[in-house]
């Protein structure tokens, strides 16, 4: 490790907020880290090759959009023009036939537009590694060499070398939630004994906004991590534990080379194998903190840092409370960065399992929705779901009786901020969390003057448990089909006896 020494000015720093600009701003990180900026009073400049994926984050009308590519040397210039900290936040990996040499060409341009512009400091997020450059994979390497291409800039760098960051959304997290949620039993490579030093995206988050009041006189890469040293294998058991799947069995295959076990992870999740197999080579080596340096320059976060098993509970528990939905107006990446988000890639977060039907009424909109609330405390079409009434089969899955011990299955409402839906969350039993999502608008084909109707749909949706949670879905296709059947001649009867004036 390499940086500055301490002088007797470190602790006067800049009070002020400053202009931060912010590359990969679609990106998991920059998405993550841009409210935190503002939160903390810093202007915000994001830089998109696409300024359109902005447009419905929440806090596009709080910052600058700049149009730009990392390619174009003028348009970064453009972008760093009166900014005093440059947040380089693009990796190429998984995007790039050759990703080593495009993110070696991004730094340089970042470099060569930050130079130009006057920017005061630079702000990379690279990985945590061995000392022996023989143990890099060439995902680390590319980290390293963008990390020191930044160094060697002349403007004041820091860059902050983390291990897993554990967040919905992050790959290397996905990576273990996949695995461990699908196979009980797996094959792995020796590497699952590796030591890891995992970090939540809070804490990352944390140092990163620190990183732009660090006094200008401070530069060098600085290790951070959370609390927890931990194998990999170690990693995957806890997640196991906190999103309560029962005990995974690793079988260590040692010729079980990166490029094999790349195409194995893309045939059991849906990460790609252009982006598993350097997740993978990155795992070969221990990737723990060599020293604690960073606490002289940026302070813990408030509370301390976050253990791993806490950081993987806030991570899981979003469809736990029914956010089955992802719009930007139902995610708060400020005060929640560990849950998912609408940018975030559509392999990562928690797997959905749906199945619905949509039908027309003359029934006014709220009466459905009346009618659907109404459904709460009842077990309307629930034993369809376990088709025998003792339920065998899902006991066979789970390890358990079929309902909760608290009596008889029912559908408890769930609060919801959208007036166009009622959510329902089924209190029983089974593999994985179960929902009713019922919606209603009036229906735009209808003919003008006749009475308000509306088209409703029913959506269940189950959030497995493990692979006993997939196989028990698909086995009860047939069940569903006649539930959301049962379901839909429920909603409609009681629609037609609510009162004209009832509301949701």
């Amino acid at each position: 490790m390499t940086h500055t020494s301490p002088t007797p000015d470190d602790d006067d720093r800049d009070p002020g907020s400053v202009p931060c600009l912010v590359t990969g701003a679609t990106g998991y990180i920059g998405g993550r880290l841009i409210p935190h900026l503002l939160t903390t009073g810093h202007p915000v400049r994001a830089l998109a090759r696409t300024p359109s994926k902005l447009d419905d984050v929440p806090w596009r009308g709080d910052v600058e959009v700049a149009e730009g590519d990392l390619g174009d040397v003028d348009s970064l210039r453009q972008a760093c023009d009166g900014m005093a900290v440059v947040y380089h936040l693009v990796h190429s990996m998984g995007t790039s036939d050759d990703f080593v040499a495009e993110e070696a060409r991004s730094a340089r341009n970042v470099v060569q537009a930050a130079q130009d512009a006057g920017v005061q400091r630079l702000v990379y997020l690279g990985g945590l590694h061995p000392d022996d450059p023989d143990a890099w994979s060439t995902h680390l390497r590319s980290r390293i060499e963008v990390g020191e291409i930044l160094l060697a800039s002349g403007i004041p760098t820091i860059v902050l070398q983390a291990g897993v960051v554990i967040g919905s959304g992050s790959a290397s997290f996905e990576l273990i939630r996949h695995l461990t949620e699908r196979l009980p039993v797996m094959t792995t490579p020796k590497w699952v004994h590796n030591r890891i030093q995992p970090i939540a995206i809070s804490d990352a988050v944390h140092y990163l906004v620190r990183a732009a009041s660090v006094p200008r006189d401070r530069s060098g890469a600085f290790d951070i991590g959370g609390p927890d040293v931990m194998t990999y294998g170690e990693m995957m058991a806890t997640y196991a534990r906190v999103a309560r799947l029962g005990r995974r069995h690793l079988v260590v295959l040692q010729p079980l080379t990166p490029t094999i076990a790349s195409h194995w992870v893309g045939l059991v999740t849906p990460i790609p194998p252009g982006l598993a197999r350097p997740l993978i080579e990155s795992l070969e080596c221990d990737a723990v903190m060599h020293d604690h340096d960073i606490d002289d320059v940026v302070p813990r976060p408030d509370g301390g840092l976050l253990a791993y098993d806490d950081a993987v509970r806030r991570a899981i528990t979003h469809g736990q409370r029914g956010r089955l939905a992802l719009r930007w107006s139902d995610t708060d990446t400020r005060d929640r960065p560990a849950e998912p988000a609408p940018s975030d890639p559509d392999w990562s977060g928690e797997l959905l399992l749906t199945d619905r039907t949509t039908r027309r009424s003359d029934l006014p909109v709220a009466a459905v929705l009346a009618a659907a609330a109404d459904m709460a405390g009842s077990p309307t079409a629930l034993a369809a779901l376990s088709p025998l009434s003792t339920g065998p089969f899902t006991t066979l899955v789970t390890g358990a009786p079929r309902t909760d011990g608290s009596g008889e299955a029912h559908w408890q409402r769930v609060p919801d901020p959208r007036d166009d839906r009622v959510l329902l969350r089924a209190e029983v039993r089974v593999p994985g969390d179960l929902w009713l999502e019922v919606r209603a608008a009036a229906d735009a084909d209808a003919d003008a003057g006749a009475d308000a109707g509306a088209v409703h749909g029913l959506r269940l949706v189950f959030s497995p448990r493990g692979l006993g949670g997939i196989v028990w879905w698909h086995a009860l296709a047939p069940w569903r089909t006649l539930a959301l059947a049962r379901l839909d001649r429920t909603l409609t009867a009681a629609a037609r006896h609510q009162p004209t004036t009832a509301t949701k």
